[in-house]
């Protein structure tokens, strides 16, 4: 199965990420582990996302499409694939499409995780991370209101929406049923 992830920061998509990869065969494939990954390993690709990095700049939409694309063409990828933290944007969801399409390939499902920004919140703040205060998470939650949740309408008609308010459990086996696994 080829996916796509969507949900707001809190949501847990990474540990349903993990969940689904285990369950369905497939890799998880998250930006933040492409970017660690490629900055580690001294590629081009990841010297290009240090430098923006280092400047406090966002990586441009370019060099993660380049990093996606050249992870998706990895074995381990060619049955199925879980997409965590790309597409972000319209631009970035045009371009998955265009890399799917060079090989006959379409996304099967993209899961949305439903949680109220309450939640959120409150689930980020007992997390107990640095960044985290009320007012940076309801930032990062604007920023997802306004570029990402786009993608929601983009994807009508292959969207499941999940809420993301049970327990981990709860939320996996709906995910699951959802996908018909």
């Amino acid at each position: 199965m080829r996916l796509v992830l969507l949900g707001p920061p809190g949501a847990g998509k990474g540990t349903q990420a993990q969940l689904l990869s285990d369950a369905l065969n497939i890799p998880h494939i998250s930006t933040g582990d492409l970017f660690r990954a490629n900055i580690s390993q001294g590629t081009e690709l990841g010297k290009q996302a240090q430098e923006y990095m280092d400047a406090g700049k966002l990586v441009p939409t370019e060099v993660t499409a380049n990093m996606v694309r050249a992870r998706l063409e990895e074995a381990d990828a060619a049955n199925g694939f879980l997409l965590d933290g790309f597409p972000r944007t319209i631009e970035q969801a045009d371009l998955l499409e265009e890399m799917l399409k060079e090989k006959d390939l379409k996304l099967d499902a993209v899961i949305n995780y439903q949680v109220s920004e309450d939640v959120v919140v409150e689930r980020m703040l007992s997390r107990g991370r640095n960044d985290d205060n009320e007012s940076t998470i309801r930032t990062r939650l604007q920023v997802y209101r306004e570029e990402t949740a786009p993608l929601i309408d983009y994807y009508q008609g292959r969207i499941l929406n999940i809420d993301a308010e049970g327990s981990v459990e709860d939320i996996s086996e709906a995910t699951l049923c959802a996908l018909d696994k």
